[in-house]
């Protein structure tokens, strides 16, 4: 979909009709929130229409926020992102942190279900890789350097006038490298964070640390993560042939 006004209704209205599965996801449901200061993200899977798949027309997400495009979500305002099933299979199947935590949201921060998005959720074993460690150390990497500055200007925005570094931005970088430890030794990753992981995060939050011990613990949790992905009984890609088995399914059924 382009972006056009009537593009994105039209988008939005194929998201929300042909949704399966729709959770809460950002600050709140990692236990890292600060209440009255944070929007509200959720997360959700459509799926495509017969024409958007075999037609011309494509549909591959759709955003809907409270703010207007460009300006930043403040506290109270709702950023919702719906993925058609194609692409958050094909995004979750590269180990993209993001799309993969929806695989773990439970009870209470689920807002929306059905049997296709109860499936999908069981279906997270298959998504899982060697592939899925490198692509949560690509994206600490790159958080480690926007923090340095090494990517481009350093991230200005919560508490960075008091402690000389976006806290919030920290904390979810170190919180990226946690989760992805924990997924690649368990299997799975625990909503909220448990501790006492939680409680470093949220120090980092409000600025105890130096950005010096961050980087170094951000460090520290990469080399982790490298070894882990290493010793992880893991194939080295996603279990293509499941994820082939149930979209098929998925799209027949709903369709039909």
């Amino acid at each position: 979909m382009n972006s056009r006004e009537p593009d994105r209704e039209r988008a939005l209205r194929v998201a929300e009709d042909n949704c399966v599965l729709r959770g809460l996801v950002g600050s709140t449901v990692h236990g890292l929130s600060n209440p009255g200061t944070d929007d509200r993200d959720e997360m959700g899977v459509c799926i495509e229409p017969a024409e958007y798949l075999l037609g011309l027309r494509r549909f591959e997400h759709c955003v809907a926020r409270t703010q207007p495009e460009g300006a930043p979500s403040g506290p109270g305002d709702v950023d919702l992102t719906i993925y058609g099933l194609q692409k958050f299979c094909r995004l979750a199947s590269k180990g993209s942190p993001t799309v993969l935590l929806l695989f773990y949201v439970r009870g209470s921060d689920v807002l929306h279900t059905s049997p296709l998005g109860e499936q999908l959720q069981s279906l997270a074993p298959a998504f899982l890789s060697k592939r899925t460690g490198s692509a949560f150390l690509g994206y600490l990497d790159a958080q480690a350097r926007s923090l340095r500055g090494e990517r481009h200007a350093t991230r200005t925005r919560e508490l960075s006038a008091t402690h000389g570094y976006d806290t919030k931005f920290a904390m979810h970088a170190l919180r990226i490298g946690h989760q992805g430890l924990e997924l690649l030794e368990t299997g799975r990753i625990t909503l909220p964070v448990a501790e006492p992981a939680r409680s470093r995060l949220r120090d980092v939050r409000a600025g105890l640390p130096p950005l010096e011990q961050i980087l170094h613990e951000i460090d520290d949790v990469s080399s982790r993560l490298r070894n882990a992905t290493d010793a992880a009984d893991l194939p080295a890609s996603a279990d293509e042939d499941r994820i082939n088995s149930f979209l098929e399914h998925a799209y027949t059924s709903h369709w039909g």
